[in-house]
């Protein structure tokens, strides 16, 4: 019996002592395999996923140079261009709930895929107009146009109508003819490819970043998102110089001939060839969504993140659900079941004071970085009387590379010095707080307004007071017969922009288009500084020290620029840390949604409205109404322009302090000391299993081990 019982025991041992060393062999094989399959899947999907930002962020930044053109080709106030540019915020808010919350569960790469089909369809729409309105035409009298009949534009025979009243009047003979020149509603093909691309883009982010975080190793995941970050920055830089190059070029290019066309881009009336960066952009974005289709649904996870029994700063400030919860949670595929969890999660998040509080600050600070953005070439334009090409050249190849710099700046921060989310809050404060500092010396580096006869000044010389429309005719100009609509202003020698060469009081004319000069200007000799009666073609240039305030503001812009961004990664690592992990989609599509709604579609529009507020001339349609805002206040655009975005950004610093208070709060002494190796002492430990673990609620730090102390 004793000997049977000894055979039977070593029996067992033999066979318990092989299988134990045969796995341990096969473990270390696997873990090995899973290593370099692991590592290698990611990145191929951070190269997708960063090809995917810069398509949509160039189409996206490409829609901001063309802000300006869009706005004069269909004859459109600021305001509605910012409803136009909003529309993509909407397209967005119509699914982004649904994307995040349900694509989590999806197979995540195919649905970015789809994402990007339907971004570059919407491009190719906004596009479309060019091809169905009529060609661009432009107010110009007939003494600047190639043309046998001479004309004074100062009319003593009222028989002669200028050409833009001429037209004005046969269209009034004509209402279809009339409404097809207006092109009164296809600008709504724009808002509409706009809102599709905004569809388009929904999972890109949520999704995409959620997906990173998932599968990459816990010290390089925040590398990994400052990586994409920063090539999302790189395609503005391309988007702001195709949008330069396209504006040197005529709307009309390949339709009309060009030596016919006697506006040159310094014109307030030019249009440039907005829609052809858009076929470009739309191109782009089909090729980015190709390898997303043969990407997997899932990637082996590293080693590092599984049966780790060590605890986490995650921890301190999420409470986890049971294991065996969390795991039937992502077993249950069905979306009904996926639906009843839909409010109790949203109910989670909504609880979650870091979150809430850090959700407040990025809406009200994204609601002056998107309407300060958006009209930043518009206010360079204005503000420093440089064209639609060179702002955006200038926003290109100057202001967006500090955006990337600064945006890796604060990944690789976050990297070296094993920063937790403690001080990623820290860095996000302190960056909103110089960024907005430096943004305040920008009211000092503006010009003053161009002197234009009629509307900033008088026709001898003093500063206007009364209202522009009654101050437009003067007595130089009372024998005259001119509309005070009309914008075709020329430049006399005296240096003082008229509004037209009628309302100058131009007698005669020499030369056609461009190099048209006019002479016996009766208006330009009676100012006080008249040397002489003639004047050109074109609007004067700004004064002397215009050109070195704007190099002033180039300098304190892309310092400020930098300042700002580098809290993008730190805040973006300190939202995914304050929510539970399989969360964190649902959390990235929340947040995404509420930016949208609140700070992307208000803020164009509220911006526009603001700055249409400063305008002192404004174009009229050839049917009647008004049209776009020909010349600015400068002196006021500054004020309402950065003023508005400086109110915003400090009332953000304000709940970003209260973010770093709660943060204080739940955190111990011990947990804002990293030691080296990210390890923790054991009174924090201690005092995060007193605070959250409860009978029914455990703590499952090994689900995301060590997460922040090994940035």
């Amino acid at each position: 019996m004793e000997i049977s019982s000894k055979e039977h025991t070593h029996f067992f041992s033999n066979n318990t002592i092989l299988p134990v060393d045969q796995s341990s062999f096969k473990s270390e094989s696997s873990a090995s395999k899973e290593k370099q399959s692991c590592c290698g899947g990611i990145k191929i999907f951070l190269g997708a996923l960063s090809f995917v930002y810069f398509a949509k962020a160039l189409s996206g930044s490409y829609l901001k140079s063309t802000i300006t053109q869009i706005e004069r080709r269909f004859d459109i106030p600021s305001s509605l261009v910012g409803v136009i540019d909003g529309s993509f915020e909407i397209g967005n808010l119509l699914i982004i709930i649904l994307v995040s919350y349900f694509g989590a569960k999806l197979h995540r790469p195919r649905i970015i895929g789809a994402g990007c089909l339907i971004m570059s369809a919407g491009t190719f729409l906004i596009a479309m107009p060019q091809f169905f309105m009529g060609r661009y035409r432009y107010e110009r009298f007939p003494s600047t146009i190639n043309s046998t009949v001479s004309l004074s534009p100062c009319l003593q025979d009222k028989s002669q109508t200028p050409l833009s009243a001429l037209e004005k009047s046969q269209a009034k003979t004509n209402d279809a003819g009339c409404e097809k020149e207006a092109g009164s509603s296809m600008w709504i093909y724009v808002l509409l490819g706009n809102l599709l691309r905004g569809i388009g883009e929904t999972p890109i982010q949520p999704l995409g970043i959620a997906y990173i975080d998932d599968y990459a190793v816990e010290e390089n995941a925040a590398l990994y998102i400052g990586c994409v970050q920063t090539v999302a920055i790189i395609g503005p830089i391309f988007g702001f110089l195709l949008g330069s190059l396209c504006a040197k070029l005529y709307v009309d290019i390949g339709f009309v001939d060009l030596d016919g066309v006697t506006i040159s881009p310094k014109d307030v009336e030019w249009v440039g060839a907005w829609w052809l960066g858009y076929l470009i952009a739309g191109v782009i974005s089909v090729l980015a969504g190709i390898p997303f289709w043969f990407l997997p649904k899932h990637l082996p996870k590293p080693e590092s993140r599984k049966d780790s029994s060590t605890s986490s700063e995650h921890s301190k400030f999420i409470i986890e659900e049971n294991k065996d919860q969390r795991m039937s949670y992502w077993q249950q595929a069905k979306l009904a079941e996926m639906a009843k969890e839909f409010f109790p999660s949203l109910k989670n998040l909504f609880g979650n004071p870091v979150y809430i509080l850090y959700l407040c600050a990025s809406i009200i600070q994204f609601n002056s970085l998107i309407g300060m953005v958006t009209y930043k070439p518009k206010y360079i334009e204005q503000q420093y009387g440089q064209t639609s090409s060179k702002s955006n050249f200038v926003i290109g190849l100057i202001n967006i590379p500090a955006v990337a710099f600064g945006i890796f700046s604060g990944g690789l921060i976050m990297k070296k010095f094993g920063i937790g989310i403690l001080g990623a809050a820290k860095l996000f404060l302190g960056s909103s707080f110089f960024g907005y500092l430096l943004l305040l010396s920008l009211f000092a580096m503006g010009c003053e307004n161009s002197d234009v006869a009629g509307l900033t000044v008088s026709y001898h010389g003093a500063k206007l007071m009364t209202d522009y429309e009654e101050a437009l005719f003067s007595e130089c100009n009372s024998g005259c017969s001119c509309s005070k609509n009309d914008w075709d202003p020329i430049c006399g020698e005296n240096g003082v922009t008229y509004v037209s060469a009628c309302l100058a009081g131009c007698q005669a004319s020499n030369g056609s288009g461009k190099s048209t000069v006019f002479f016996n200007c009766s208006c330009v000799g009676t100012f006080e500084s008249s040397r002489s009666s003639s004047a050109v073609v074109g609007p004067c240039q700004k004064g002397n020290e215009c050109p070195k305030m704007f190099l002033y503001f180039l300098v304190i812009s892309v310092i400020t620029s930098y300042t700002l961004s580098v809290g993008g990664t730190p805040g973006y690592i300190l939202l995914l840390r304050c929510i539970k992990p399989h969360l964190k989609s649902f959390a990235l599509g929340i947040y995404t949604l509420a930016i949208r709604v609140l700070a992307g579609i208000p803020a164009p529009v509220y911006f526009g409205v603001a700055l249409d507020t400063t305008c002192l001339k404004w174009g009229s349609k050839r049917c009647g109404g008004r049209g776009a805002c020909r010349l600015y206040d400068s002196s006021a655009l500054r004020y309402v322009y950065l003023g508005l975005t400086l109110v915003l950004g400090t009332v953000s610093i304000f709940f970003s302090v209260a973010v770093l208070w709660v943060l204080r709060k739940k955190s111990s002494p011990q947990d804002e000391t990293l030691s080296a190796n990210g390890e923790r002492g054991a009174c924090g430990t201690k005092r995060r299993k007193d605070n959250f673990v409860t009978s029914d609620q455990l703590i499952q730090p090994t689900y995301w081990p060590e997460k922040e102390t090994r940035l």
